[in-house]
């Protein structure tokens, strides 16, 4: 985070942890659909958490269909027809967002007209029953909360899938304030603290120019208040407490604070078995903490459940990239560049992604002093050609063979 060069990347950063606080609303009474009183809702959440995207989107369509005007149940529905797409599209990859680079980076897939057209409807909807309530009583925190979500899902969408950073940021406000108010209304209501506390400790990691920059359009934070609220929320065992943990595991990566945050995402996996992302962010936190042999043991864990299918949306290359890395750290090379030649022949990998891991496999072959399979590896990087970088780098090691230290 903190080498984002820009207010503007900042706030897409912001609006990358949105989606916590969008599909998994706590309405305080009977009046919406709950997931905590609804097994219909409590199904369908499971299958949303594991990206079983199609089974949730089936179960929120009957939802939506018995709760007409609920604005809540048409949030769960917009939410699963928006992580669907934007997983299609290779949206979701967090590793993507390490810098403002992700600003302008196309998409692996163009969107779908029909998906963006049933999102851009269903937020519609959902803005509209909650304006409904909010006409009748202004004060009513559940609306405000129901309409603070969809403002956030708005955000979401129109940043990762438009690319359009500038509507998405006022969105990300009004949803940040639509949700400051309830909790003015009734600070007891802890979902509406994730918003607050990811706004709060985003604004305040910022270097001081940043914040006055921030200042200026009414956004102001504080990075241990921001910890405190998500922490709070995390071990609420409220409707957003899962949520909660995953935004508050990423933030307590960035502060290096590991044991907490293995802990936060190791029970995260328990509730979600086949969520491919949780189960690569703990391999990932490992590697993080210093735990090189566990979380290679850990890659390839993943890497044996999505040959045996266990994930809904695996992505078998990234994993063995990850596990290339990690072996790269222990000094394993032999191993190392067979994961990365498996990461590179992975069929559907992201071509990125395949040069990246052909260009590592070549470095390590250089380092085992096979030096004709290293230059295979880096004229594979050259013919496709397509990453500039990486094939300024090729270029360098077929002049001098590369050796690692």
């Amino acid at each position: 985070m903190n080498r984002f060069r820009s207010p503007l990347g900042l706030f897409a950063l912001i609006l990358l942890f949105l989606w916590a606080t969008a599909a998994r609303s706590a309405a305080r009474d009977s009046r919406f659909v709950l997931p905590s009183s609804n097994p219909v809702a409590k199904k369908a959440f499971e299958d949303f958490y594991n990206q079983d995207y199609d089974r949730a989107i089936h179960g929120f369509e009957a939802l939506v269909k018995d709760y007409p005007a609920d604005p809540f149940a048409t949030n769960y529905l917009l939410s699963a027809v928006l992580f669907k797409e934007l997983a299609r599209v290779g949206a979701l990859d967090t590793e993507s967002y390490a810098d403002d680079a992700f600003l302008d980076r196309a998409a692996l897939r163009p969107l779908d007209r029909e998906a963006r057209a049933r999102i851009l409807e269903l937020q519609r909807r959902a803005e509209l029953q909650a304006n409904a309530l909010l006409a009748k009583n202004p004060d009513d925190a559940d609306a405000l909360y129901a309409r603070g979500s969809t403002r956030a899902l708005r955000c979401l969408y129109m940043g990762m899938a438009e690319k359009a950073w500038l509507s998405g940021l006022r969105a990300a406000l009004g949803s940040r304030r639509d949700h400051e108010k309830v909790l003015e209304l009734d600070p007891s209501y802890v979902d509406a603290k994730l918003t607050v506390g990811l706004h709060n400790y985003v604004v305040g990691s910022l270097t001081w120019p940043m914040r006055v920059s921030a200042a200026l359009i009414g956004v102001s934070g504080n990075k241990q208040k921001g910890l405190a609220m998500l922490r709070e929320v995390a071990h609420s065992g409220s409707t957003a407490s899962t949520d909660a943990k995953q935004v508050l595991a990423v933030f307590l990566r960035r502060e290096q604070r590991y044991p907490e945050a293995l802990e936060l995402v190791r029970s995260m996996m328990a509730a979600s078995p086949r969520s491919f992302p949780t189960a690569l962010e703990y391999a990932n936190l490992q590697a993080a903490a210093g735990q090189g042999p566990e979380s290679i043991a850990s890659y390839r864990q993943i890497l044996a459940g999505c040959r045996e299918k266990k994930y809904a949306l695996p992505e078998p290359a990234k994993t063995a990239l990850f596990l290339g890395m990690a072996l790269r750290g222990q000094r394993q090379f032999e191993e190392a560049a067979e994961a990365f030649d498996l990461a590179a022949a992975t069929p559907g990998a992201d071509p990125e992604l395949s040069e990246r891991a052909t260009l590592l496999a070549g470095e390590m072959y250089d380092t085992l002093l096979k030096r004709e399979i290293a230059v295979k590896r880096y004229e594979t990087v050259l013919s496709a050609g397509n990453i500039a970088p990486l094939s300024e780098i090729a270029r360098r090691h077929m002049k001098e063979p590369f050796q690692f230290k």
